[in-house]
């Protein structure tokens, strides 16, 4: 007898793929399934989405295409039709230090709402999303939760690491080497020869930035199967993941297992633990409680320092230590962070994952390697403090982040230096027309006065590669990219462009930085703030139309995540229920 023959069938009563191929009014919707090869037993099978972010734009996304034709074969082996689409992604390593950078955030809920639109235009009855790079990682997840149909995620690995004459470097490198370069410290002939050989293959900048720390966050919150987010893109290990992953959507269509069942207020918790322990990129801050809204989840800024407060830094790893994503991968990967966080009760356990089986289920099957040095014991710890930590105070009402994984200092007062442009103030750090101490301050860059939060590594690198990375401090209401390190504070809110005190500063106003204590403030007095308020006439910026312009109508404030709809507290229905 055919194998095929002998096959259960998953009923597709409750699936959205009824609406496009069961019944005598669906032939014209079904004719055009048999134009693209489909036969009928295709047919009334579950339709697999199976999104990528492939493109031409960076390395980042260069292999996901491959990839998704894995991912097609173990959904088609266990009995379920993928259908492929390709969405956008914004690349920032390219898109960094100009206005290009505007695009990266927006690009974000672009990646959303086209996958929902895609899904629901079609009816698919579940997705499996891959993503390499930043926005994208977060972006696919928010599709997964709003949709609820039952979802896998995959990263598509990260870059192996470069190497400049015996020194493993990275992209950041080459960043930094730009500002050593403008002070005469390399020659034009190492600068050329550090950007050939920085990114030697296919996959996500390599360390803990933001991409990584995204793709961490994937298999903490329960949406990635454990292990696939570490390894490298180059690694053909990564064909029996994406296998697998197809393989396990179907399983949690038979289960009925959604995203929501996964996603809870618990899981967030969990994978604000693992950025904190792998000293992450603060770009978390922003993602985290913009998944949550998608759900109607109230988990903002401060839930998520709540949980970086708590929880200990554990992963050496770039920017701020010595390792890359690669390294932790062969070390034993994001399931070693995970159980000794869980084993330490950093971690819930009773939370659900695409395995089907819960948070504790899965790290049962774990076995700590003490033949590793780059991740510590969570009774061991690099540091006691997360590496990462939420800032509130007069200069900062609704909170500001900073990363302070590798650093020593994390106290800093000085004049503030203001400029009202990321542009401004990269051509004064480019001229060294500032001075150590100062508090540079770039402002209306964000969510509505760039628009879009640009990411400010360009002028954070360059200070670096000056030599002034721990001499002087950078806050903004933009973002930082995961690459970031020093004294740099963003998501400074409420934002200039909304008035917020940032908008009010002065050069020579005194600001006063404690990430022990949390305190972001500026020795201004309440009355001379309202006083300067009242002054206040704004900043008008280039985008009065176009994609930018929308964005900026409709985004919401930093701490809840820059989301641009009302999100699932609002739902009146949802998609995988029609």
């Amino acid at each position: 007898m055919d194998a095929k023959a002998d096959k259960q069938q998953i009923d597709k009563a409750n699936l959205p793929s009824r609406h496009v191929t069961v019944g005598p009014h669906r032939a014209p919707h079904r004719s055009y399934l048999y134009a693209m090869g489909l036969s009928s037993e295709e047919i009334a099978q579950p339709l697999v989405g199976v999104a990528s972010c492939w493109n031409e734009a960076a390395p980042c996304n260069i292999s996901l295409m491959r990839q998704a034709q894995v991912v097609k074969k173990g959904v088609a082996a266990a009995h379920g039709t993928p259908r492929e689409f390709c969405t956008i992604t914004v690349t920032d390593g390219i898109a960094m230090g100009h206005q290009g950078m505007k695009s990266s955030l927006v690009s974000r809920e672009v990646i959303a709402d086209s996958v929902e639109l895609t899904m629901r235009g079609h009816c698919y009855d579940a997705i499996v999303g891959l993503a390499g790079c930043d926005k994208s990682l977060p972006g696919m997840m928010m599709a997964m939760v709003r949709l609820n149909v039952p979802s896998v995620f995959i990263y598509g690995g990260s870059i192996l690491p470069g190497n400049f004459r015996g020194q493993q470097i990275t992209v950041q490198d080459v960043f930094e080497a730009v500002g050593r370069h403008s002070v005469g410290d390399l020659s034009d002939e190492d600068l050329e020869e550090i950007e050939q050989v920085a990114c030697p293959s296919a996959g996500s900048c390599g360390a803990q930035f933001t991409a990584n720390t995204m793709a961490t966050v994937a298999e903490a919150i329960g949406l990635a199967l454990p292990y696939s987010c570490g390894a490298p893109a180059p690694y053909e290990l990564r064909d029996k993941f994406c296998y697998a992953s197809g393989e396990k959507v179907m399983e949690l269509i038979e289960k009925n297992i959604r995203p929501r069942d996964i996603v809870t207020k618990q899981a967030l918790e969990n994978a604000a633990a693992v950025v904190a322990a792998s000293g992450g990129s603060t770009n978390a801050a922003l993602h985290l409680p913009a998944i949550a809204h998608e759900i109607g989840i109230k988990f903002d800024l401060f839930d998520v320092a709540r949980i970086f407060k708590k929880t200990p830094y554990v992963a050496d790893l770039k920017p701020g230590g010595k390792y890359v994503a690669k390294d932790m991968f062969e070390a034993g990967g994001i399931p070693l962070l995970m159980k000794t966080l869980f084993d330490h009760g950093y971690l819930h356990g009773e939370v659900l994952t695409v395995t089907g089986r819960t948070l504790a289920e899965n790290m049962s099957h774990i076995k700590w390697n003490e033949n590793q040095d780059v991740i510590y014991p969570a009774n061991k710890p690099i540091t006691k403090t997360g590496g990462v930590v939420g800032l509130k105070g007069n200069l900062a009402p609704e909170g500001a982040i900073v990363k302070v994984a590798g650093m020593d200092n994390l106290k800093f007062t000085g004049p503030a230096r203001c400029f009202n442009t990321e542009e401004e103030c990269f051509e004064a750090v480019k001229e060294r027309k500032y001075e150590e101490g100062e508090v540079l301050v770039i402002r209306y860059e964000g969510p509505k006065g760039g628009p879009g939060m640009r990411e400010m590594l360009a002028t954070t690198a360059a200070l670096y590669g000056q030599g002034m990375g721990d001499k002087v401090a950078l806050i903004t209401d933009g973002r930082f990219s995961g690459a970031t390190r020093g004294f740099c504070i963003g998501h400074v809110g409420p934002e200039a462009a909304v008035c917020g005190p940032i908008a009010l500063l002065r050069d020579g106003d005194i600001i006063e930085i404690d990430a022990n204590k949390g305190k972001l403030n500026v020795q201004l007095t309440d009355a001379e703030m309202k006083k300067r308020a009242k002054k206040w006439k704004g900043h008008k910026t280039d985008f009065q139309s176009g994609a930018l312009w929308k964005y900026a109508q409709t985004v919401g404030d930093a701490r809840d995540g820059a989301t641009t709809h009302p999100g699932g507290k609002k739902e009146t229905h949802c998609y995988a229920d029609i």
